[in-house]
């Protein structure tokens, strides 16, 4: 498999080295977490949109009086 460099800054670089630290990780070994998890993140939510996307109907169906944030006008709260 490839490697592949990444370039941190001096500051950034100690945040990953105390991160990698507190999980009881080498950095190789957490870099490779970090992506993992991020690429699961990223699964879980599409896979959250998509659930909502359809229950969106019988939502708004059993919540009438509800009103997305989206569409409330500036300042108002949901009912």
């Amino acid at each position: 498999m490839p490697s592949l460099n990444v370039t941190f800054t001096e500051e950034e670089m100690e945040g990953v080295r105390t991160a990698a630290a507190a999980e009881g990780k080498s950095l190789k070994q957490y870099m490779h977490d970090l992506g993992v998890r991020e690429m699961h993140r990223k699964q879980f939510v599409a896979g959250a949109a998509s659930w909502a996307d359809r229950l969106r109907a019988e939502f708004d169906e059993a919540f009438p009086d509800e009103v997305p944030p989206s569409q409330r006008d500036q300042g108002a709260t949901a009912a």
